[in-house]
């Protein structure tokens, strides 16, 4: 069954949350061996936190999991689970605050080099297009910035599922009107962007390298399957 359309994943994707040093100018953490500044070791790990969180990162408790778990269901858990990410991490609140608002802007957001091209290339080639998010704020700006965009935008934060959960990649198909079968799911995730399998879709697996390390990685990805 041919192609007629592919859904994308955001994060690690098609953008990539791009850190400035000057983000964490004058940072701290505060643990039991007092103060020490964030050098590049401390940033790194924070922002695979932000980035590619699984599982119990830091100490929480049950309710705090709870929230931790659906935190791309909602803005208000989204935020209360990634502070308290980082102030066990040992940010004082303020710094915490500041790097939490710079993760959930769309404009500190960087499109790997060929996304605008690929999203280009499949709306001319007469494919259809869907991002397919975990998510809890709008990305829809990060797309109008890059001068691109999608035919559908899924985020888990407004149809309320999240992936590996079948019925987030379900809403997309329906709303693109497209069978499983002609569909392939692009992502960095096996088990949350691959569970598009489940539901009779193809999947692409991508490597969530820094931008300036993957600049064709989307068009490699999709020429190897004959699409694009």
């Amino acid at each position: 069954m041919p192609v007629r359309a592919v859904l994308f994943d955001f994060s690690g994707t098609l953008f990539r949350l791009e850190e400035d040093d000057s983000w964490f100018a004058g940072m701290e953490l505060i643990d039991d061996d007092g103060r020490r500044a964030v050098d590049e070791h401390v940033q790194a790990e924070l922002m695979e936190r932000l980035t590619h969180p699984t599982g119990r990162s830091v100490t929480m408790t049950e309710d705090s999991y709870r929230t931790w778990v659906n935190r791309d269901l909602a803005p208000a858990l989204h935020r209360e689970a990634y502070l308290h990410a980082l102030r066990q991490t040992g940010l004082p609140d303020h710094h915490a605050e500041t790097l939490y608002r710079r993760t959930i802007d769309p404009a500190s957001w960087v499109p790997y080099p060929d996304t605008v091209e690929v999203l280009r290339s499949l709306k001319a080639s007469g494919l259809s297009t869907a991002v397919v998010s975990n998510i809890a704020f709008d990305i829809r700006p990060a797309f109008d910035t890059a001068g691109t965009g999608a035919d559908e935008f899924v985020l888990s934060f407004e149809v309320g599922v999240v992936k590996p959960d079948p019925r987030i990649f379900q809403i997309a198909l329906q709303r693109l009107g497209v069978d499983p079968g002609e569909a392939v799911m692009v992502g960095d995730s096996d088990e949350n962007d691959g569970a598009a399998r489940n539901v009779g879709c193809d999947f692409i697996l991508v490597d969530p390298l820094p931008v300036a390390e993957r600049p064709t990685g989307l068009v490699d990805a999709l020429r190897d399957r004959g699409i694009g």
